[in-house]
């Protein structure tokens, strides 16, 4: 006889003596009586897979994403540095606030920075937008990684006058070089500017914290001329043995120390530079909604089991007879409950097996489908979830094993073979069916409400206006190198030339840039000051989303102006600075008054006021969510801001991507277009996460109810057959159908309507979870909570109508004589 995987008797034989003689028995036994029975063993298998495949699914991506370490040696001593004003408030570091930590901290073995943007590059190729790192000399070492190809940066190469060089990812090598070839020594042109690639990171490590680049060139900077931009992303990583709680007082220290010097320039006396813990940071606001959405899948696998016990409980009793034969022929209580609980077991690993081979395939829809979730790239099934997979099969099996356990131990052999059906032990497993139903119906109540009060709020996310009219306009993005538009004249003379051609082309009706998108993209927020109600000495200035923008913009958009003027070709940077503000900021700062005329400092800069000269329509830029819709609206050619979006509003179709990118090739050959896509499709991604949630809840709430509904009608079905007898005499003595069908709805309603009962009150406390995560609906909301109690009541009355229908047509003459 031959044996898998290359095992000789041997080895079958010593395996075998592992196991028990009586255990092994009853393997073998259960594996033949579930052969015998695969209907059964179909139907329990897969309500278990389907659970346990859902939960291990979810556990892997709540595993990934929230519990496994940052994928870097000693993670845990990695700090994000943030510039904090308020408690909500926290924004990235300028070059004077990272040069003073650098110089000045006393807690940390690294502190590095990051600038991250977008480089073209150029060169015998197609021109490529790549995401690019500019990092300081010592960013790598911060994270503990050593490249696998060439070496690392050195230091001073992040100074003044240092040499052009760069560490590229290896997908980014294999792509650009060849799967075999050595990128070191390699030259790329990014942005107009030649770097010299000096090392090569390992395999799969593209990410650092929540940013992901194809290269990584040496940032660096200059001597600070004053107190901002504020653009540098700061990680640093603790001293052994260093608190966090240290290492804030230590920053508060450089804080004090640094801002008097800059006080011109800056004059936020509240503004502390705050470390957070890094991997909090990289997670977000994703963690609730993940924890919700592992316990909605807990809710589904506890209705599973019931369902699988009521299986097994209605095959026990069934089985009365034969247990009380092998009783009579000398097998104990404890070897028929033994028999019974590795009957469970088998059932639950076979299902476990099955729901780990769903998972895999589930998981690669959960990470494609997954809406930008972080650190998605480490969600996989990987040894600490293939063991809560096993625990999870494990328990079920045990928890769904009792109830025919809890039957044979109150088994009566005796009337088992005398083919009573009656008895205590017969009505406490009835009994215990129904409780089982209700339980199903209890935990499907708060998985129902749940994905309805998801949807409602879904539904009135999706119809929330955002404040433009976004059909038929077209978006892309354009960065221009700063070795080709080294200042604000060349920037401006760029678009001075671009914008009329793009607008002339046939189909478009206008075109405009902007440096920051609806509805949650305002990519600057800056604080400022109003000049006739400054703020108090020592208090922190107010802040607002900043949008620099072409004249036409407003029109593009179709924003309308409400007060004042829109932004004109006459505002030239030589001209009085002036800014447009939106109605919501207009009533916030000046509620009672007219805001045209009065002047404000931005950025903390006291040198040169702006004069508000407009008034126009809200627009959301920070989240469809979001009440506020406060924005100022600066001329680009302020800013001259080289990374911009393009906004072109098309008649229809007529104009295509192809069309406007020909025009930027005329102009600049090396320029391209990228991130293209249609406003609807920017503000259907601005739903994605809760439209990811909300289906996710969803389908495992169906899948409750439906388990809920295949276990009242498996209830009522057994009671019918289970009183066939009793139904039969009662249609000979008379008993009209209704009155029948009555008897059986009213068991099975009942069953379902205790359940409901428990599950409404219980929903009331487990939907209060879901509040951050729903607009515009309530937690408790009646209306929801009222469309769920009667959806529930009419699945039940479906799935009870049919055993219903089918004891009414009993035949009692049949069933009597059979008797």
């Amino acid at each position: 006889m031959g044996y898998p995987f290359g095992l000789g008797e041997s080895v079958m034989s010593d395996l075998r003596s592992l196991i028990p003689t009586a255990l092994a028995g009853d393997l073998r036994f259960a594996g033949r009586t579930l052969w015998k029975h695969p209907g059964f063993a179909s139907l329990a298998v897969l309500t278990i897979a389907l659970a346990i495949g859902a939960t291990t699914a979810i556990f892997s991506v709540v595993n990934g994403v929230l519990l496994a370490p940052l994928p870097f040696p000693q993670a845990d001593r990695l700090v994000r540095i943030y510039e904090q004003n308020s408690p909500t408030n926290k924004f990235p570091l300028s070059v004077a606030d990272y040069q003073a930590v650098v110089e000045r901290q006393r807690t940390f073995d690294h502190v590095a920075a990051l600038r991250y943007a977008n480089a073209t590059l150029t060169g015998a190729r197609e021109p490529e937008v790549l995401r690019a790192g500019y990092v300081s000399a010592n960013w790598f070492a911060t994270w503990g990684i050593v490249p696998a190809r060439g070496r690392g940066f050195r230091p001073g190469e992040d100074g003044p006058g240092g040499e052009r060089v760069a560490i590229v990812s290896r997908s980014f090598g294999v792509r650009r070089w060849g799967e075999n070839a050595d990128p070191v020594g390699r030259s790329l042109l990014l942005d107009g500017t030649s770097y010299t690639v000096v090392g090569m990171l390992p395999a799969g490590l593209e990410t650092f914290g929540d940013w992901s680049a194809d290269v990584w060139p040496i940032l660096q900077v200059d001597a600070p001329s004053r107190r901002g931009p504020f653009l540098l992303r700061v990680v640093g990583r603790l001293a052994p043995g260093t608190a966090m709680e240290a290492a804030a007082v230590d920053l508060a220290r450089v804080s004090e120390e640094l801002f008097p010097a800059w006080s011109s320039t800056f004059s936020d006396a509240e503004a502390r530079l705050t470390p957070y813990g890094l991997k909090a940071e990289v997670i977000g606001d994703v963690g609730r909604p993940l924890v919700l959405l592992l316990g909605a899948v807990a809710f589904l696998l506890l209705i599973a089991v019931a369902n699988v016990a009521n299986l097994l409980l209605a095959r026990a009793s069934a089985r009365g007879g034969e247990m009380a034969i092998r009783t009579s022929l000398g097998a104990t209580r404890g070897a028929l409950v033994r028999q019974l609980l590795v009957e469970s077991v088998v059932l639950a690993v076979i299902g476990g097996v099955l729901g780990v081979a769903l998972a895999y395939v589930a998981l690669d829809a959960l990470v494609a489908l997954g809406p930008n979730l972080p650190r998605l790239g480490d969600v996989r099934l990987d040894s600490t979830v293939l063991a809560f997979a096993a625990a999870v099969t494990l328990a079920s099996g045990l928890l769904f094993g009792l109830a025919p356990m809890m039957h044979a131990l109150r088994a009566q052999p005796a009337a088992a073979l005398a083919g009573s059906r009656g008895g205590s032990s017969g009505k406490a497993a009835n009994r215990f069916r129904g409780a089982l139903v209700s339980i199903e119906f209890a935990l499907a109540v708060p998985l129902l409400a749940g994905a309805a009060l998801l949807f409602t709020s879904l539904g009135r996310l999706q119809r929330v206006d955002a404040g433009f009219d976004p059909d038929d306009l077209l978006l892309a993005r354009v960065s221009l190198p700063a070795a080709s538009y080294p200042d604000g004249a060349a920037v401006s003379r760029f678009w001075d030339l671009a914008l009329p051609r793009i607008a002339a082309i046939p189909g478009v009706e206008t075109a405009a840039i902007t440096s920051g998108l609806p509805p949650d993209e305002p990519n600057m927020i800056t604080n400022f000051d109003l000049i006739d109600k400054p703020v108090p000495p020592g208090t922190s200035e107010p802040v607002a989303p900043w949008l620099a923008v072409t004249p036409t913009f407003f029109g593009t958009m179709g924003i309308r102006l409400v007060q004042g003027r829109l932004l004109d070709r006459t505002d030239t940077e030589d001209g009085p600075p002036v800014v447009v503000v939106s109605r919501s900021w207009a009533n916030r700062y000046y509620p009672d008054e007219s805001p045209i005329g009065k002047r404000l400092y931005e950025g903390g800069d006291r040198s040169d006021p702006s004069t508000i000269v407009g008034v126009v329509s809200d627009v959301k830029y920070s989240g469809l969510a979001r009440e506020e819709a406060d924005a100022v609206y600066v001329p680009h050619r302020w800013f001259a801001v080289r990374s911009v979006n393009l906004v072109v509003r098309t008649a229809g179709a007529a104009a295509t991507v192809g069309d406007i990118s020909r025009e930027f090739r005329t102009i600049d050959a090396d320029l391209p277009l990228t991130n293209v896509r249609t406003m609807r499709d920017k503000l259907a991604g601005a739903v994605t996460r809760p439209k990811y949630w909300t289906t996710l809840v969803t389908v495992f709430a169906l899948l409750g109810v439906v388990l809920a509904a295949v276990g009242v009608y498996g209830v009522l079905s057994y009671f019918v057959t289970g009183q066939t007898r009793e139904i039969g005499i009662r249609i000979a003595l008379g008993a009209d159908a209704s009155s029948v069908r009555r008897l059986v709805l009213r068991r099975g309603m009942g069953q379902a309507a205790t359940g409901l009962s428990a599950g409404l009150l219980m929903a009331l406390w487990v939907t209060r979870g879901l509040e951050s995560l729903l607009f515009e609906v309530s937690a408790t909301d009646p209306a929801t909570f009222g469309a769920v109690a009667v959806a529930l009541l009419a699945v039940a009355l479906t799935a009870c109508y049919l055993p219903a229908r089918r004891a009414t047509r009993i035949d009692p003459a049949r069933v009597l004589v059979e008797q």
